[in-house]
């Protein structure tokens, strides 16, 4: 995936027992975050970052939505533990995280795996991506993208 380049549109199960189609969301920024796995340290830092600052991206019309293999129902109770509010997507089979480039392989204490490398891909209004952070540190990340969609919003 490349700055300019048509984001892949996906439909997808989430966290509430629904779907969600990217494209609905056309005409509006979206926030897509891939995250490796719900409810460990990192992940929930980051979906908790991107929830405390939500009324800030709502005001900037931009939805946050995060990615991660996991269930729709270990989604819901990551959601409902930690009150996030954030859309929760299941990507279970991967299909999403490959179009994304973010399926590959780890190194983590000496040992290669395959996993979801944290990610991050900001949309426009247009369906296009308009930033792209490939490997995120979550300290200060939402912050951060805030400002991206802020910047983006003033100059369109």
């Amino acid at each position: 995936m490349d700055i300019d380049d048509q984001a892949p549109d996906f439909t997808a199960p989430t966290q509430d027992g629904g779907t969600i189609t990217l494209s609905e969301f056309r005409g509006q920024p979206v926030v897509l975050y891939f995250y490796p796995k719900a409810d460990t340290p990192g992940c929930t830092q980051e979906a908790k970052d991107f929830t405390e600052l939500g009324h800030d991206f709502e005001k900037l019309g931009a939805k946050v939505i995060g990615v991660s293999k996991d269930a729709p129902a270990k989604l819901e109770k990551f959601g409902l533990k930690y009150d996030l509010g954030v859309t929760l997507v299941s990507d279970a089979e991967g299909d999403i995280c490959e179009r994304y480039g973010v399926w590959g392989e780890k190194k983590m204490y000496g040992k290669t795996f395959m996993g979801i490398t944290r990610a991050t891909f900001l949309i426009d209004g247009q369906g296009n991506i308009a930033r792209i952070w490939p490997k995120v540190s979550v300290k200060g990340h939402a912050e951060e993208v805030l400002a991206a969609v802020h910047e983006m919003q003033r100059i369109e």
